[in-house]
């Protein structure tokens, strides 16, 4: 599929790779130079990563750029309710492959506190969070083949509050029906309007669920990853 084949919308810049390897690196430089431009003139900056394994790469390669990382702030975009050690946590993930080196200074804000449900643990998370600078400065956000991004999914009976950008919280217990665990996720409040926003992605699937998003942009209940599809945008693809 060619990039003139997803019918992006206007101001939407999409890059293309033939390796994830290729794909992490120019990520990677991009993310790098923004947080790098924000230190400058601020005194933290905020990187909001996701799980999964398609950041893995993109991970290892930033954890070797040389930033101020004392003065990041590292969080996850959602996080499954799990023991922060769980092979489902998306945390194991960061603390294994980006919080190495000289990137182990970043202050790591975790969304998995204790309590049964997610929603038992909120407040300790909003407690966690409530110097959290916003807008963020650089978030990296993924997709799934429903649409759904972070924990925005389209089954989730939170969904409403959790996309609506006139609410206070910036973060939202959710429990769709489709996944195994209890999420947490960071709402569209919170997870709009940042400084840098891509969208990293890997295979041809991930194509077609953009082409699709991109078909009818204005249904974003039915496919969240449409609350970010706008200007700005800056998508990463590799096969």
């Amino acid at each position: 599929m060619k990039m003139h084949d997803l019918g992006l919308p206007d101001a939407v810049d999409a890059h293309f790779f033939d390796t994830p390897d290729d794909a992490a690196g120019a990520l990677a430089d991009a993310v790098a130079s923004h947080l790098s431009e924000r230190l400058l003139i601020a005194p933290r900056a905020s990187l909001v990563v996701s799980g999964g394994s398609t950041p893995l790469p993109f991970f290892r390669a930033l954890r070797e750029k040389t930033l101020d990382w004392a003065r990041i702030d590292v969080l996850l975009a959602d996080e499954r309710w799990v023991p922060e050690d769980d092979e489902a946590s998306n945390t194991r993930l960061v603390r294994e492959h980006l919080l190495k080196g000289p990137a182990a200074e970043a202050r790591y804000l975790s969304l998995k506190k204790p309590g049964d449900t997610p929603a038992d643990g909120l407040p300790a998370v909003e407690a966690a969070l409530a110097d959290l600078h916003l807008p963020l400065d650089v978030l990296v956000l993924g997709m799934g083949n429903d649409g759904h991004t972070a924990s925005l999914f389209p089954d989730a009976p939170e969904l409403d509050e959790a996309l609506d950008s006139d609410s206070a919280a910036i973060v939202a217990p959710m429990t769709p029906a489709s996944q195994h665990q209890r999420r947490i996720t960071l709402t569209l409040r919170a997870l709009s309007r940042a400084g840098f926003t891509a969208l990293h992605l890997k295979g041809d699937d991930k194509l077609k669920t953009l082409q699709a998003a991109c078909s009818d942009i204005g249904r974003v209940k039915e496919m969240p990853v449409r609350a970010f599809l706008k200007p700005g945008l800056q998508i990463y693809w590799s096969a």
